[in-house]
């Protein structure tokens, strides 16, 4: 987002030779103290921008200084090029646009840099599930692309009644064919909180934008993401299963089990035993979840602990051998 309004101040300042700080302000719809910065970024970058005091001042770029689509090169083209992927783009409601951006692009540096958008797509649901576009989320897309505040109606859980919300809207997740809203709840609360989009039974966006203060202008989406999708999956984990895996059981883990689960199985490891099989304790949601992710190791994973769930496993040996005609005086040899 600020890259974006670097370069659209850069590209009012090329068309008007001068502007205010208020003025810049109220055309980025951000504040003056973020013209400030966003100005002081772009002389740091090497543009000629330089500031006039006065009655008449303002903001100026160096005279004879202009810039050929901000500076693009064919390769950096090319990249802006591929941020436009058609399908989430699309879901939002901005498949105007973006095609009006690729044409601009591609008219400044020729055609060549469109061939490398054909090359490459993106498929972002997982497999084995339909992940149908929410019906809201070209209105919630609306709000966060134009800073306005999100009257809405969301079901904490699908089965819940719907609740009222105004928010402030941060951003937009994309993940595993799934989209998140992440937004304030109100201007005094600075806690940022994440909604499914697909769980708004209604939507609004208002027609003024919000004035954004500190905590929306010092807001890092991909950080918070980050630090909020790693404590969600940690957070689902409040089981322990204690395993003993041969080479081949450790080899399975990361390929078979949750990455977060599958890391911290492994870091636990410790020392191979005479048959070389290792002990590792495995995070699970539950015991019944963790029956079934062990399951996927078939014989390559041995439970010890807990007793319980050995006994389950020991029952459901047995009653596999039954099914496949294991003979009782075999079963120990295997």
């Amino acid at each position: 987002m600020r890259t974006a309004r670097a370069i659209s101040l850069l590209l009012l300042l090329q068309a008007r030779r001068s502007m205010t700080g208020a003025e810049l302000a109220a055309e980025l719809e951000v504040s003056e103290r973020t013209v400030q910065r966003d100005v002081l970024a772009l002389a740091e970058a090497g543009v000629p921008v330089y500031s006039d005091r006065g009655r008449a001042g303002g903001y100026r770029l160096l005279d004879g200084y202009r810039t050929r689509l901000t500076g693009l090169d064919r390769a950096e083209a090319e990249v802006l090029l591929l941020a436009g992927l058609p399908g989430p783009l699309q879901d939002m409601g901005l498949a105007d646009p973006a095609l009006a951006a690729r044409l601009k692009v591609t008219g400044e540096l020729g055609g060549a840099p469109a061939a490398g958008a054909r090359r490459f797509h993106l498929d972002a649901p997982g497999w084995f599930r339909d992940a149908p576009v929410p019906p809201l989320l070209a209105e919630v897309a609306r709000a966060v692309w134009g800073g306005r505040v999100l009257r809405a109606r969301y079901r904490r859980r699908p089965e819940a009644d719907p609740v009222e919300r105004v928010l402030r809207p941060s951003g937009l997740v994309l993940k595993a064919g799934t989209w998140y809203l992440v937004a304030r709840p109100d201007e005094q609360d600075s806690t940022h909180r994440v909604y499914r989009v697909d769980r708004l039974v209604a939507a609004a966006p208002s027609e003024h934008s919000f004035v954004p203060d500190r905590t929306d202008e010092e807001f890092d989406l991909a950080a918070f993401w980050e630090a909020r999708a790693a404590g969600f999956a940690r957070s689902l984990l409040r089981e322990t299963v204690t395993l003993r895996l041969g080479p081949p059981g450790l080899a399975l883990l990361p390929r078979l089990l949750e990455p977060l689960a599958a890391r911290e199985a492994l870091a636990s490891a410790g020392e191979p035993d005479g048959q070389g099989r290792v002990t590792v304790r495995l995070p699970v949601e539950s015991l019944d979840v963790g029956y079934e992710e062990v399951l996927r190791l078939g014989p390559e994973a041995e439970v010890l602990e807990p007793p319980a769930l050995r006994q389950r496993f020991a029952e459901a040996a047995a009653r596999a051998a039954a099914l496949y005609g294991v003979p009782p005086a075999d079963r120990s040899q295997r």
